[in-house]
Order: structure tokens, then C-alpha cells, then sequence
């Protein structure tokens, strides 16, 4: 009897080339651009104590999330990351929202480290626009993330590990010339409202960590490797934001490394700003640091492209956008048209000009994310006790509590300081909410009737 010629469909997949060194790589890669520019302007808010505080509680949130951020990376090893998570603790509902604050993080957050790639390389190439390089950086990276992950992460590991070295260097030249009376000079300059001013600051030293959890189902062995990557990636962060924090803020004062000469304006360039009080702006060193400077900007924008590309790829994959964006290269194994889509709205956002009001909405949709996750772990773990769990959080249930009530609080605080960017965010928000459940949602409940 003749055997019927029966296909199977399989859904997309990614394949499995990361290891562990490759995990830190992108972690690292991820955040460090938080380290160079952005975190500065934190002080301005809440002075050297201020922003320390808020720094410490910041160090606090990604330690507790990161752990329990682990667990559900392993038991659940998706390109989705949290829209995983939540749709498998929460529902759909949730989890199509945790997916939408995921993809604005993921999304808004590149166009602002371009226009600060587009104008360190502007200080060499004055004949060319900062957008314009800004743009040509997005095309450039999109292409080596469409080629393979294993290249986009071999290069992402190169980059990250000149960015740690410089950082490095810095630190080293500077801390020779650290004086204790520069970090408790005008330390407390507005109290505790300084501290809540400058809570989003502090957070843009660690943003996009988890990202490493979208790279989980391309990583061999997830549920050891996974857990190696982020806690090794967390530890080398978390020494790197104390050592520029002291050292820079050491050399001549928080003042100096916030505000141009002899005016209020702020800067993006603390790092150039402290060396110059030793070095001068015209030494060989400057120069040097303002160059290898780029490493960092470079592994945080070409990382972050990586993982939001999983983020997209994983809704197409379910059909909650159009189905082409989950959709596998045929050769290259990688989400390309999920790549292109974002960079596509990476480039409107840029050519917007808007990049503090970019940076803020990505730390919205970042905060979301963290604040479901934790719930989503909580949930989990009572609906589904036998769950295989390779890791599993320690002092639980106190780290996902602490992580929640931390991102809760911080959540609070960046609506009380942004109304009118909480109200866009969450419009986009409720709007897409009601595209999916009025439109998408019964597509798809009515696609499973039918197939039933």
C-alpha cells in the first residue's frame, strides 16, 4: 500500500551557533554605550550623591532581574524573550503587550546611540551630515545582522572587548588623579527629589541586558550557556559603572563632566571632558579615547539591532504582524525582513531629531518589560510547578518581589517627569492593543477553528 505523501510544516527557526563567550560578548556589547555618553546628565539632576543613589537601587533592579530574567531564558528559551514569558504565564493579552514594550525598547533605543555615532565620526568628517552617517551606521549593521548571527556576534564580540579595554584605560589614567573632594563637592545640590529626577539615568547604564535572553533560542545549550553569558556580562557591567563613575566624577567634579566650558549647555562626552582636565583636548591620549570611544557606541547599537530583530521576528512568527516579518532568510538563517522593518522606523525616529525623547520612550518600553517579567515568573511558577526549570532564581521569591517593586517604583517616577512622552507611550500602547484584540486576535482564533 502506497504511503501518502504527507509535508510538514514546520514553524521558522533560528539555528544554534552561540556560545557562552559570544553571550558575554552581547550583554556587554548591549549596554556598554551607557557607560560613554548619557549617564552623565543624570548629575546635572541629582549630583554626585543623587545619581548614586539612584545608581545603586539601578544596580539592585538588574541584579534581582537579571537572575530571575535567567529562569524563564532557560525554561523558555524563544527569540520572543518576555512576549514568551507572559504569553505562556498571562495569556495572550499580557503577552502581546510585554511584546509591544519589548519591541519600543528594543526599537527606539538605536536611533539615539546613531546620532551619537553620526557625530563622533562628524568630528572627522565635518563635510558630512551627522544624520547621514547616522543612516549609512544603520545600514551597515543591518546588513551584518541579515549575513549570520555567528558573524554579528563575533563582530559584536571584537568591539565590546576594545570597548571594555578602553574603558579600562580610561580609568586607569584618571584614578591617579582622583581626589575625594570632587565627589562631595555640591554632592546633594536638589535632596531626594534629585534622586527621583535622576532614576532614568541611572538606568541607561544597564539598559538592553536583556537582550541576551532573545538570542537564546540561536544559543547552544541555553540552559547552561545562557546563564554563563548573563551573569558573567552583569558582573563585568556592573564593575565597569563603578570604576567610571568614581573616576570620572574624581578628576575635577561632577560639573566638569556635565557642562561645556563656561556655559550651562550639557554634553553627551563625559568621558573626553575628564581626560581633557588632565590631558588637554589636543594630546594624543584624547584623541586615542575619543576614537576607540566609538568601540562602545558601536556594540550597543549593532547589539541592540540584534536583539530587536528577534523581538520583531518572534510576532510575525505568531501572526500578530503580517507574517513576512517571521519569516528565515533561506541562506542566511537569520529575521531579515524583521531587521529591515526596524530599521526602517529606526531611521524615521532618527531623522525626527528627537533623541532625549527617543532614549525616554526605549526606558518606558524597558520598564514594562521588567515589571511583566517579574509578575510572569511569580504566575508561572504557581500555574506550572513542574515546569523543567535548568536554573532557577535564587531567594525566590524575593528577587523577582524586589526587581518588581524597584522597576514599579522607577516607572512612577519617569511619568511624574514626563507626562506628555507617558501619554504617547501609552497611546501606542492601547492603540496596538486594540489593533490586536479587534482584529488580529480573531484572525487568529478563527485560523485555529478552522484548522481544528
Amino acid at each position: 500500500m502506497p504511503v501518502p505523501n504527507i509535508q510538514i510544516t514546520q514553524k521558522p527557526h533560528l539555528s544554534r551557533t552561540l556560545g557562552p563567550f559570544m553571550l558575554w560578548g552581547l550583554g556587554v556589547g548591549y549596554v556598554i554605550s551607557g557607560m560613554y555618553f548619557g549617564w552623565n546628565l543624570g548629575l546635572a539632576e541629582g549630583g554626585t550623591y543623587g545619581l548614586a543613589i539612584a545608581t545603586f537601587f539601578s544596580i539592585i533592579l538588574y541584579i534581582t532581574f537579571t537572575f530571575s530574567y535567567t529562569e524563564l531564558a532557560c525554561a523558555i528559551p524563544k527569540a520572543g524573550g518576555v512576549f514568551d514569558y507572559a504569553t505562556k504565564s498571562l495569556g495572550k493579552n499580557i503577552g502581546f503587550i510585554a511584546g509591544v514594550a519589548q519591541i519600543i525598547e528594543f526599537v527606539f533605543a538605536p536611533p539615539a546611540i546613531a546620532a551619537a555615532i553620526g557625530a563622533y565620526f562628524h568630528i572627522f568628517f565635518p563635510q558630512l551630515s551627522v544624520t547621514s552617517i547616522a543612516i549609512t551606521a544603520y545600514i551597515i549593521f543591518a546588513a551584518l545582522n541579515i549575513y549570520g548571527v555567528k558573524a554579528a556576534a563575533t563582530f559584536e564580540l571584537i568591539i565590546t572587548i576594545f570597548a571594555v579595554f578602553e574603558l579600562l584605560l580610561f580609568s586607569g589614567i584618571t584614578l591617579p588623579h582622583f581626589h575625594l573632594a570632587n565627589l562631595q563637592h555640591n554632592a546633594f545640590p536638589k535632596g531626594w527629589n534629585g534622586v527621583w529626577a535622576a532614576i532614568p539615568f541611572a538606568i541607561w547604564f544597564f539598559l538592553g541586558l536583556e537582550g541576551v535572553a532573545n538570542v537564546a533560542e540561536e544559543t547552544i545549550n541555553p540552559q547552561r550557556n545562557v546563564l554563563r553569558g548573563f551573569g558573567s556580562a552583569l558582573i563585568t557591567l556592573i564593575i565597569l559603572c563603578v570604576l567610571i563613575f568614581i573616576s570620572s566624577i574624581g578628576v575635577a567634579g561632577w560639573e566638569a563632566i556635565v557642562y561645556t566650558s563656561n556655559s550651562l549647555e550639557t554634553s553627551d562626552s563625559p568621558l573626553p571632558m575628564a581626560l581633557s582636565k588632565i590631558a588637554g583636548n589636543s594630546s594624543l591620549m584624547y584623541h586615542l579615547l575619543i576614537t576607540i570611544g566609538l568601540m562602545g557606541l558601536i556594540a550597543s547599537f549593532h547589539g541592540i539591532i540584534l536583539a530587536s530583530g528577534r523581538a520583531t521576528f518572534e510576532f510575525g512568527r505568531v501572526k500578530y504582524i503580517p507574517k513576512m516579518f517571521g519569516n528565515v532568510h533561506t541562506k542566511f538563517k537569520t529575521p531579515a525582513n524583521a531587521l529591515i522593518i526596524n530599521m526602517l522606523i529606526g531611521i524615521v525616529a532618527l531623522i525626527s531629531g528627537k533623541t532625549g525623547d527617543i532614549i525616554t520612550l526605549s526606558v518606558f518600553g524597558a520598564l514594562t518589560l521588567y515589571f511583566i517579567s517579574m509578575i510572569s515568573i511569580l504566575m508561572l511558577r504557581k500555574k506550572e510547578p513542574n515546569l523543567a526549570r535548568p536554573f532557577r532564581v535564587p531567594f525566590y521569591p524575593y528577587f523577582p518581589i524586589i526587581a518588581l517593586i524597584i522597576s514599579g517604583v522607577c516607572l512612577v517616577a519617569m511619568i511624574t517627569l514626563n507626562i506628555k512622552l507617558s501619554l504617547i507611550y501609552f497611546a501606542i500602547i492601547a492603540l496596538s492593543y486594540i489593533w490586536f484584540h479587534f482584529f488580529v486576535k480573531k484572525s487568529i482564533d478563527a485560523e485555529q477553528i478552522i484548522n481544528s
